[in-house]
């Protein structure tokens, strides 16, 4: 291993640095390629070019090994999409995107967009309201496990269980161990108490366990696919569209112009994803030894990829600070790249659209009441955003 390897005595998973992550990003940059980090004893990779080559290079930066900072909960992802390499991560996503292809979304368009329309109604007659609650939780907890299928006792669990599951990715640290008894109860329900046979019929958890039936997967498999479904496509969209509201309420003239012209809004959340990325970082294992700017990382090192640093890189992005909805930012990886790139992806852009399209049409400007940020080993966003709407 290089002898000149840059080393780095920051605590990303501390609460200062998690309140307000990106100077020490910069820092990272700076520092070079591949960074190790002291309190981690990781490689952190921070710039937009490493982690999207990391993410292509699966073989070497492998998630057969857990995207998790912390053995026990590798251990329980290990064979699911997020904890898989192909071929399996293949054949298990095959399965998962089935009713995420665009002839699904189509079929549930109408449906999303009708009920953001009646949702944004309600909640401009307000006057105020709380974005990260009462806007951004209704389309992923009302619609989405709908789609999912889950019976009672899952859906009223969901988010709960999806945020704890994103705390237990990170380091071993307080944070992680507390959240570790919720997140487990997602894997017992997922792997223990779901009959199968109380499922909506056609629903996408239904046709998980139909795969499996067909020979597909296994039917441990299936029940893997669960936690993907739970998880992923809540808290993500969820904080997304929460930043969307935040970005845009404070800087007005944008806002002002996507009213003025609905059809910049898919260029609005590219840049949204890009400023504020939902999953800040993943890790990879290193299946062999591999030079980034002189430095070696060892064979069986673990490697954190830095999609909110590499968002913010200044050797990819002019200005990478500033908003602004004219950028075209649709390299940017806050939903990954490659192999696993989040399924999810179109579902989101969905949700999002609809509820930004409502908006444009009722409001003219947010004024920021309240506002608190989430503290989480993986997610970045908002917990608290009270607007009042004009």
């Amino acid at each position: 291993m290089s002898t000149s390897r840059p080393e780095s005595a920051i605590d990303l998973f501390s609460d200062p640095v998690l309140a307000d992550p990106y100077p020490h990003y910069r820092q990272l940059r700076e520092l070079g390629a591949a960074v190790w980090m002291q309190p981690l004893a990781m490689f952190a990779l921070s710039r937009f070019a490493d982690v999207r080559d990391a993410l292509l290079n699966w073989q070497v930066f492998s998630s057969a090994h857990g995207a998790a900072m912390n053995d026990p909960v590798n251990q329980a992802i290990a064979g699911n999409t997020l904890g898989s390499d192909p071929p399996l991560h293949d054949r298990l996503r095959s399965v998962l995107v089935r009713p995420l292809s665009p002839t699904g979304m189509r079929q549930v368009t109408a449906h999303i967009e009708a009920e953001a329309e009646r949702l944004v109604e309600g909640l401009v007659a307000r006057g105020s309201f709380d974005v990260a609650t009462d806007l951004a939780q209704h389309l992923p907890l009302t619609v989405v496990s709908h789609l999912v299928g889950l019976p009672e006792e899952g859906r009223e669990r969901m988010l709960e269980w999806g945020t704890a599951a994103f705390n237990t990715l990170g380091p071993p640290n307080a944070r992680c161990l507390s959240a570790m008894p919720t997140a487990m109860g997602l894997v017992e329900y997922a792997f223990t108490k779901l009959d199968p046979a109380v499922l909506k019929p056609g629903s996408w958890a239904a046709l998980a366990f139909a795969a499996a039936e067909r020979g597909e997967i296994t039917l441990q498999q299936a029940r893997g696919l669960i936690l993907d479904y739970v998880g992923p496509s809540l808290d993500t969209t969820i904080l997304a569209i929460t930043s969307a509201i935040w970005l845009l309420a404070r800087h007005p003239a944008q806002w002002t112009e996507v009213c003025a012209n609905p059809s910049l809004i898919p260029g609005a959340i590219n840049e949204v994803l890009r400023v504020e990325s939902p999953i800040q970082v993943f890790s990879r294992f290193v299946t062999r030894d591999i030079q980034l700017d002189n430095v070696t990382l060892p064979q069986g090192s673990r490697a954190l990829i830095m999609y909110g640093s590499a968002n913010r890189d200044e050797r990819k992005w002019s200005e990478p600070e500033r908003f602004d909805i004219h950028r075209k930012a649709s390299e940017q990886l806050a939903f990954g790249h490659g192999e696993h790139l989040c399924v999810g992806l179109p579902l989101a852009r969905l949700e999002i659209r609809a509820l930004l399209t409502a908006l444009a049409r009722r409001v003219q400007r947010f004024e920021i009441c309240d506002a608190r940020w989430a503290v989480n080993n993986t997610l970045r966003g908002l917990e608290l955003l009270r607007v009042a709407v004009s």
